[in-house]
């Protein structure tokens, strides 16, 4: 999943938004400032991942922490309780990933002709 070849829009694991699934695996092992979490999210802008943090915070699934200057995310407890059927998830995902991407692109080429 943070393979920075594997277009993102193929997974069909989707927690908030886009990038949400990702973010929660990114913040499975604790705490994280935004700067830890731009390094396995390096496809992201910094703008998009921080809607994208506001979107899980909104949804209670992230908490956002200020301490002074330094603001950390971190799962909630209804986050956490996600991480289990999310890791079933990931891992049917990458179960039948060659499946998902043929269908996609036979969607994606599908559509074109519609539309031509």
């Amino acid at each position: 999943m943070f393979d920075e070849l594997c277009p993102s829009t193929v997974s069909p694991v989707k927690v908030g938004d886009k990038w949400g699934a990702l973010i929660m695996r990114c913040l499975e092992g604790g705490p994280r400032r935004f700067s830890e979490l731009q390094v396995p999210l390096s496809r992201v802008t910094p703008k998009v991942l921080t809607q994208s943090l506001r979107t899980l915070e909104r949804d209670g699934l992230v908490e956002r922490s200020v301490d002074g200057r330094q603001v950390t995310y971190a799962l909630t407890s209804l986050g956490r309780s996600l991480l289990e059927p999310l890791a079933a998830l990931c891992a049917w995902a990458e179960e039948h990933w060659d499946e998902l991407v043929d269908a996609r692109e036979k969607g994606t080429v599908h559509l074109a002709r519609r539309h031509s």
